[in-house]
């Protein structure tokens, strides 16, 4: 049976919050609102729990979950070759809305999907999320919909979609807007935008002046 915490009572808060974090180590699974939409996560490192995760969603391996990070520095233990734009891109952007794909350190063991060597990795710009993060650490985290559904921005569809699929659900009320990330890859000498969300492409190129769209 799933439970539910009312994250705008501190107490429930912190009880959810402790719960959820058991409840991922244990390689369950949780939903969690962020700033864009409420996410489903999963211990990145615990291939069972990701592949829970994808089977939860309908989704496939060759949709790989992306990776929620509780603090910038936790990017030195994951990825590898992350240049200066990237870090600018990161100085300028985290937390918040903007998905960075960048070449992992190859010695981590994990299974995301099919990801030919790269993450997809974040930090959201909500106190919950950051709060589970920093518990836990990295978790893989993708939309808390159904493949084909729309991105849910309260926990009651959430859980409407995903049911007992999810041990915690973190209710932490209405997200801000329905727009995904933007996410940009860092992996070559250019970074790309690949898919225009909440930081539109003139934004990013304040910082990045040389970004590429891709077609």
């Amino acid at each position: 049976m799933a439970r539910r915490y009312d994250c705008s009572d501190a107490t429930d808060r912190a009880t959810g919050l402790r719960e959820a974090a058991s409840a991922v180590r244990r390689g369950e699974l949780v939903v969690l609102p962020t700033d864009t939409v409420y996410g489903i996560g999963a211990d990145a490192f615990s291939a069972d729990a990701v592949g829970d995760l994808l089977e939860a969603k309908g989704r496939g391996r060759g949709m790989p979950s992306p990776v929620l990070i509780g603090s910038p520095n936790t990017l030195h233990g994951l990825v590898t070759d992350f240049s200066e734009q990237a870090w600018e891109l990161v100085d300028a952007f985290w937390p918040g809305g903007l998905t960075l794909v960048a070449t992992h350190q190859p010695s981590l063991t994990w299974d995301l999907g099919e990801t030919r060597g790269t993450v997809a990795v974040r930090m959201p710009l909500h106190p919950v999320a950051i709060e589970l993060l920093t518990e836990f650490g990295p978790m893989a985290v993708s939309s808390a919909n159904l493949t084909g559904h729309p991105s849910p921005q309260d926990c009651d569809a959430a859980q409407e979609m995903l049911g007992d699929s999810v041990s915690v659900y973190l209710d932490g009320g209405p997200t801000p807007a329905a727009v995904p990330s933007s996410i940009v890859d860092v992996t070559g000498r250019i970074p790309v935008l690949l898919r225009e969300g909440s930081i539109g492409a003139e934004e990013l190129r304040k910082v990045v002046p040389e970004l590429e769209v891709a077609n």
